[in-house]
């Protein structure tokens, strides 16, 4: 075991999708693995919980520690980090998962969906790491990772769904910005998209199944995660990276491992010309 071995890594939206895939990548290091989510009990339709991804963690090599989080809450936010530092020690990565999704055009878009898409996506990127920074500073190698695509300002991206685009670069511009504000301390602060669109629940219950075939598994991104928080967080920060280009530049050329359907013509996700 190397790369993250009893790192302390805390994963916003692990429950289920990318969030449990980083856990369990996480895992298979020895790391000490965070897994929060809103999840606590078996949902009718989803798979997962917040503690059935614990039990696959330290199944997989790692130690868990499960605490159910709606991280619009900067209360729980802050009980939370506090409970992480009590049980491990300390705070090595913070990954911000966590994501709410509404491709809706403005006059389609309730003041519910776009507090709930603002709050999800960037507030509670920015409450989680201010939270976790002071600890961040004490570690060895800290690394913030976010779960947002690169800040591609063509109009065509805020046209279809102007909230959900805000929203999403809300997270990438927090980076951006905290990047530059704690290099100092050796915080790398970058942002994690993929180039296709992945098979979770948000592609699976939104979309038509020909999306789902024409996805890339949630592995991918766990795999490219994985390669950018083995970095040296002062020499990797205020990066907008593509899971696909991390992966090339790691050696990888066969990408058909993680096709949902072997051979299909691959869905290019939002935001990538």
């Amino acid at each position: 075991m190397a790369g993250l071995r009893d790192k302390v890594v805390f994963i916003t939206g692990s429950s289920r999708g990318i969030g449990r895939e980083i856990a369990l990548r996480c895992a298979r290091d020895g790391a000490k693995v965070v897994i929060t989510g809103k999840t606590a009990e078996p949902h009718p339709k989803l798979p997962g919980t917040i503690h059935s991804v614990a039990a696959e963690v330290e199944a997989a090599g790692g130690q868990a520690l499960a605490i159910q989080l709606d991280v619009r809450d900067e209360q729980a936010i802050q009980s939370v980090v506090k409970q992480t530092v009590e049980r491990f020690g300390g705070i090595d990565i913070l990954v911000n998962n966590a994501g709410a999704i509404g491709l809706t055009g403005t006059l389609e878009t309730t003041p519910k969906r776009l507090d709930r898409m603002w709050d999800v996506n960037m507030r509670a990127t920015f409450l989680m790491s201010q939270a976790c920074i002071p600890h961040l500073k004490l570690s060895g190698n800290p690394h913030i990772l976010n779960l947002s695509p690169p800040l591609n300002m063509d109009a065509k991206w805020f046209a279809p769904h102007l909230a959900y685009t805000i929203s999403k670069y809300g997270m990438s511009l927090c980076a951006l910005g905290m990047a530059r504000e704690f290099a100092d301390d050796g915080i790398g602060v970058n942002c994690l998209w993929p180039r296709t669109t992945i098979a979770t629940a948000a592609i699976e219950f939104n979309f038509p199944e020909s999306m789902l075939n024409a996805s890339r598994q949630p592995a991918i991104v766990a795999d490219a995660a994985w390669q950018i928080l083995t970095r040296n967080s002062r020499e990797c920060s205020g990066n907008f990276f593509i899971d696909e280009e991390v992966l090339r530049v790691a050696g990888m050329v066969d990408f058909d491992r993680y096709a949902v359907m072997s051979g299909a013509e691959l869905q290019r996700d939002l935001f990538l010309d």
